[in-house]
């Protein structure tokens, strides 16, 4: 499997890695399969991705996207075969699989809803999964979760999983194809929802602890062989990002960390949050074994720049009565149905106006697929489509796609500038994860 590879490279020292893609939107999944296929022919080899649903984002309800695990698969598997990808060079992923969505029930009744969850991912084809039980549930004592509570919870995840997969015999326990990440130290999905000036590297001592503890428990259940399939512990390496403001790694802050891993075989690091990091950085966090590199809003970002770029092209070029709009559409679904900004973004009327539209933590991701935006980012492509667009308002507004995309010899389309700005963000991990 590719991700042992990863691991064995980074035991030989060799600096390598893979990009995690932590994100739904079908223009980002387009981006990343496309980006792939350009880099293949470069380097003549097969270039494989990693996508991941979250347990929110993802689930036997739906999650926030609406999709089941199942779903989930389809619809990347999907947009792969429409852009001919091929499906087997896709790795599926489900990170922060747990009880997580149900955190104010009791932990029983959570408990028995992530083993549901974590039973389809598995059936539905994710190969890797985040064993995350590092939440405290509803009648859990006050305070921080006790490690081996976490390792316990994850155990019985881990053994559903492995339970749902038939073996050769055609019985259960069939998980040989299964990977598993624990870590029980794991940054908020997509970003702080606070300023932050800096955060604490993960101790040494603690991912000690947490990997013995594990160990010992998965053992104790009977999973000696899941235990063998363990590649990765998530810690905080120092990186971090929210609304206004992004913490770069400093590797001399983890290197007590990073030297630790390397006594420990099969193992490496996955980080979260990594998104705006620059590709210096990314490139010394897969050098010091951060080898799963977790990317997320920081490529929805860059689409929504794109189209951001875009709609101010078609204002300054197009008759006022044939515009999309699509600024201010986005902004009037977002403030019509807050529930998924509101308590994220906070401050006066004007700072919340701002961060609706720039905000790093880009809560606009969830509101592309709504009907309304779905029309008016339609009617941009459509009007910006129908001719060419001026060179002199795509170099104002969009310069390095333009040059890029004219070194390619590649059509200024507007779909052409939107999955240019998006690879851009993707290359810099691409870079890094490969040793360049």
């Amino acid at each position: 499997m590719y991700l042992d590879e990863i691991v064995s490279a980074q035991k030989r020292g060799e600096a390598r890695g893979i990009p995690s893609i932590c994100s739904a939107h079908p223009w980002v999944l387009r981006a990343v399969m496309q980006t792939a296929q350009q880099t293949s022919q470069v380097s003549r080899t097969s270039e494989i991705l990693l996508v991941e649903a979250t347990c929110n984002q993802v689930n036997q309800f739906g999650g926030y996207t609406g999709m089941t695990p199942a779903g989930f698969s389809a619809y990347v598997r999907g947009i792969a075969e429409q852009d001919r990808f091929p499906c087997e060079r896709i790795i599926l992923g489900g990170d922060h699989l747990g009880p997580s969505v149900w955190q104010d029930e009791p932990a029983e009744s959570a408990m028995e809803k992530a083993e549901v969850m974590i039973r389809e991912y598995a059936q539905a084809g994710f190969t890797k999964i985040h064993l995350d039980c590092s939440m405290r549930l509803a009648d859990d004592p006050n305070g921080v979760l006790d490690v081996e509570v976490a390792a316990i919870r994850a155990a019985r995840l881990a053994k559903v999983a492995e339970e749902s997969l038939p073996s050769p015999t055609g019985r259960g326990s069939g998980g040989e194809g299964l990977r598993y990440v624990i870590g029980t130290e794991v940054p908020i999905p997509g970003g702080a929802t606070e300023h932050e000036e800096g955060v604490s590297v993960t101790r040494a001592e603690d991912v000690r602890q947490t990997i013995s503890i594990t160990r010992e428990v998965l053992r104790r259940e009977g999973l000696e062989s899941g235990w063998e399939r363990v590649i990765a512990v998530v810690v905080q390496p120092g990186v971090e990002f929210g609304d206004d403001f992004v913490l770069d790694y400093q590797p001399e802050k983890a290197r007590a960390l990073a030297q630790w891993i390397e006594t420990e075989p099969g193992l490496v690091y996955e980080a979260h949050s990594t998104d705006y990091q620059t590709r210096d950085a990314l490139r010394q966090l897969v050098r010091d074994h951060f080898a799963i590199l977790k990317v997320g809003p920081g490529l929805t970002f860059a689409f929504r720049e794109a189209v951001f770029a875009l709609a101010l092209i078609e204002n300054e070029w197009l008759p006022a009565d044939t515009c999309s709009n699509l600024i201010r559409v986005l902004n009037d679904v977002m403030v019509g149905q807050p529930k998924d900004w509101l308590k994220y973004y906070h401050g006066n009327a004007a700072e919340q106006a701002f961060k609706r539209k720039f905000s790093l933590s880009d809560r606009a991701r969830y509101y592309w697929g709504q009907p309304e935006v779905q029309s008016a980012l339609g009617r941009l492509m459509k009007n910006l489509g129908a001719r060419p667009m001026p060179l002199s308002l795509l170099r104002q507004f969009a310069p390095r796609e333009l040059g890029t995309l004219r070194e390619r010899g590649a059509p200024l389309t507007p779909e052409a500038v939107v999955l240019e700005r998006v690879a851009q963000a993707l290359r810099d991990y691409q870079a890094a994860c490969l040793g360049r």
